[in-house]
């Protein structure tokens, strides 16, 4: 899963959000390396990202990637995911979006010193972009996923990946409210009685 995704699943403790995002730039064994709160974010990240590429659903949507981009199926279906999650946010969420990403980035602004430094070099842009909120838009999603290609060595192999997508659109969309539901389930063993009352709905 990418960003949007991690940090819904995530408690509402200010260290949970900044460790559900620290996910993908931490390696390594975790244990007393840092607080609880955000450690279990860590700990939750992971297997959410283990769940999520072992579940059938997922691998149905990732075999709808065509051959020239499969290589990268993983990211480029993590981020139409995140795209359905911000378009249908109000099924999941009590909080609004716009309020559930400015918390967001005020915890990363504030405590961007603790932010490993991949991660720390694109908090500014992150949150003067609104990269959470403009998910929404399916353009934003194939912008950012050319970007992302600009970061691959040997050519941007992610140019265009967003666009070959369209024609299966519809079917990425069931596919994800057939599966969203479940990735919720399977992360409940990680709440704190706090977001259950707080932001995430459960009916």
């Amino acid at each position: 899963m990418n960003f949007l995704a991690h940090l819904f699943l995530a408690d509402t403790h200010p260290d949970a959000l900044l460790g559900s995002l620290m996910g993908d730039f931490v390696k390594g064994p975790l244990v007393g390396r840092y607080p609880p709160a955000l450690e279990r974010a860590l700990v939750q990240h992971r297997a959410v990202d283990t769940f999520t590429d072992a579940h059938p659903i997922v691998r149905t949507s990732r075999a709808r990637v065509a051959p020239p981009y499969r290589r990268f199926a993983g990211i480029v279906v993590d981020m139409y995911y995140d795209h359905f999650l911000a378009r249908r946010w109000g099924e999941f969420a009590i909080e609004p979006l716009a309020d559930f990403t400015a918390r967001v980035y005020a915890v990363l602004l504030a405590q961007e010193a603790r932010l490993p430094e991949r991660l720390r070099r694109i908090a500014p842009s992150m949150a003067r972009r609104d990269w959470l909120g403009s998910y929404r838009a399916v353009e934003s999603v194939h912008i950012a996923l050319d970007r992302m290609g600009d970061r691959l060595k040997r050519g941007n192999a992610l140019l265009g990946a967003g666009e070959a997508l369209m024609p299966h659109y519809a079917a990425l969309d069931a596919d994800f409210r057939a599966f969203f539901p479940e990735l919720v389930r399977f992360a409940r063993r990680y709440d704190e009685p706090a977001k259950r009352s707080l932001s995430v709905r459960y009916d």
